[in-house]
C-alpha cells in the first residue's frame, strides 16, 4: 500500500506467527496508533501501512464524519477510469536467474484478476461521495521493462525507487499514464533501505512525471526474508518468495486504486488504508497438492492472497463482494 511516500503490509503479523522483526514492528505501530487515537490526534496514512499524526494545521476534506463501514472518505480521488487500472512492471534485477518462474506467476495473476469477486471489493470505493464514481473491476497489464544490471545498485532508497520509475517513463519505456500503477519488482538480492523486511514488505505512493500524476509501488521478492514477508514457507506455485509477493502486490494495487494520492480512503482513527485493515488475514483456505495453503484460483494458478476491506454493509475483511 509510500515516500510519503508509500503504503504497506504490516498489520496482523502476530496472528500468523510471522518473524519476530515483523511482529515487533506491527506491535510498536499498533501501540502508537492506539496512543495517538486515545489522545484525539488526527491520523493520516504514513506510507508504511500504519497511521502517523497529521502535520500541524492539517484539515480533513470531504466527508469528515466517520463512515458506517469502518473506513472514512477524506475528499481525494480514486482511480475510477472506465478502462480500469493499467499495470506497468519494471523488473529490477536478474529475474531469469534469481527466480526463473517468478515473472510468469505475477503475469498470470494480473492477467486473471479482472472481473473476480475479490477485485470487485474495490468497486465499493468512490469519490466525491458519489457511488457511481467508483473504482472499476478491471485490471490490464499494459507494459513491462527490464533493468537486469540493477542500474541503481542493490540497496535502493525511496528516492532511488522514485527515480527509477520516473526514468522509465521519461525514457519512453512506459507512457505517462494517469490511470496506470507502476510497480518496481526487485529480485531477492536487492534491498530497499527505508525498511524492507523490517518495517514493510511493499509500499505505494505517487509523484509527478511529465506533468502527470504517477502512482507507483515497490515490492521486493519475499525470498529475501521469507518469514517476514510471506505467510508460509511453501507455496501453491512452488515459489514461496514470489507467491508471497503476489499477496503484497494485490495489497498495494487495491490501495493505489482506492487511495492513489493518499488523501481519499483511510480509517481516520488509525490512518490505515483498506488493505492495511486486513493485512495478513486470508479467510478460508484450502490445501494445494503440494501441501501449501491457497484461497483463490485465478486462471491456471492458485494463490494465497490477503483479504481486503469491503466498504459496504457495515464493513468487513473479505475475499469477495458482494
Amino acid at each position: 500500500m509510500h515516500s510519503r511516500s508509500s503504503t504497506v503490509w504490516m498489520a496482523c503479523a502476530l496472528m500468523l506467527g510471522l518473524a519476530s522483526t515483523a511482529q515487533a514492528a506491527a506491535t510498536r505501530e499498533k501501540a502508537s496508533q492506539a496512543s495517538e487515537a486515545a489522545q484525539g490526534v488526527q491520523m493520516v496514512p504514513s506510507g508504511k501501512g500504519y497511521g502517523v499524526p497529521a502535520a500541524q494545521g492539517y484539515q480533513l476534506q470531504g466527508n469528515n464524519v466517520p463512515d458506517a463501514n469502518g473506513i472514512d472518505y477524506h475528499g481525494g480521488p480514486v482511480m475510477k477510469a472506465k478502462g480500469g487500472q493499467k499495470i506497468y512492471i519494471l523488473w529490477y534485477g536478474d529475474w531469469d536467474n534469481q527466480s526463473p518462474t517468478g515473472k510468469g506467476i505475477i503475469r498470470d495473476m494480473i492477467n486473471n484478476i479482472t472481473g473476480t469477486p475479490y477485485y470487485n471489493i474495490n468497486t465499493t470505493y468512490y469519490q466525491d461521495n458519489v457511488p457511481t464514481k467508483n473504482v472499476k473491476n478491471i485490471v490490464k497489464l499494459r507494459g513491462e521493462a527490464y533493468d537486469v544490471a540493477k542500474s541503481a545498485g542493490s540497496a535502493l532508497s525511496d528516492t532511488a525507487i522514485r527515480t527509477l520509475i520516473s526514468n522509465a517513463i521519461t525514457s519512453g519505456k512506459f507512457p505517462a499514464d494517469k490511470n496506470g500503477i507502476y510497480f518496481l519488482l526487485t529480485t531477492k538480492d536487492v534491498n530497499a533501505t527505508s525498511g524492507f523486511c523490517t518495517a514493510y514488505c511493499g509500499w505505494h505512493t505517487h509523484t509527478s512525471v511529465l506533468s502527470t500524476d504517477i502512482k507507483y509501488s515497490f515490492v521486493g521478492d519475499a525470498a529475501r526474508c521469507i518469514n517476514s514477508c510471506a505467510a508460509q514457507n511453501t507455496s501453491p506455485n512452488d515459489n514461496p518468495g514470489v507467491d508471497g509477493m503476489a499477496s503484497v502486490i494485490m495489497h498495494e494495487m487495491e490501495e493505489a486504486a482506492t487511495d492513489p494520492d493518499l488523501n481519499a480512503w483511510w480509517q481516520t482513527a488509525t490512518g490505515m488504508e483498506n488493505a492495511d485493515k486486513c493485512a495478513w488475514t486470508f479467510g478460508t483456505t484450502q490445501t494445494a497438492p503440494n501441501g501449501s495453503d491457497y484461497n483463490v484460483q485465478w486462471g491456471p494458478r492458485k494463490f494465497l492472497i490477503q483479504q481486503n476491506w469491503v466498504n459496504a454493509n457495515g464493513g468487513k475483511c473479505s475475499m469477495q463482494y458482494p
